[in-house]
């Protein structure tokens, strides 16, 4: 039998800004676009480095506990950044939000990303 994806949607994190879903479950796979470090309240992009991380994985954990999901069922991560000069930054805000064992990871710098942020974040979990 062949289950149907389900397509996940939030409030309390920003909306897509292109033609796709916040996250999209199968089975017990949540697999979450990228989030950045929009204010879902304000549709504002906020702050320094260590702000958009802060908010972007907050904005990660709003969409995780839509789909039955959260952070510390995160079996993988990929982490964008414009900088690698901020990793160390960006990896002691991720430590915050995540427990041990930490998920698997990938941090990637890139040249941008949308809306001038400078962090974007994307998981698969595992839905409770």
């Amino acid at each position: 039998m062949v289950n149907m994806a389900e397509a996940i949607h939030t409030d309390a994190a920003p909306a897509a800004v292109g033609p796709y879903s916040q996250a999209m479950v199968e089975d017990h796979l949540v697999f979450t676009s990228g989030v950045i470090a929009i204010n879902p309240a304000t549709d504002e992009l906020i702050g320094d480095i260590a702000q958009q991380a802060e908010r972007a994985f907050t904005n990660l954990a709003a969409v995780l506990e839509a789909a039955g999901s959260g952070m510390d069922k995160v079996l993988k991560t990929t982490v964008y950044i414009t900088n690698m000069g901020e990793f160390g930054t960006v990896n002691s805000i991720y430590a915050k939000h995540f427990t041990q064992p930490f998920p698997a990871r990938t941090c990637v710098e890139v040249s941008s990303l949308p809306k001038s942020a400078l962090l974007e974040v994307e998981a698969v979990a595992v839905r409770a």
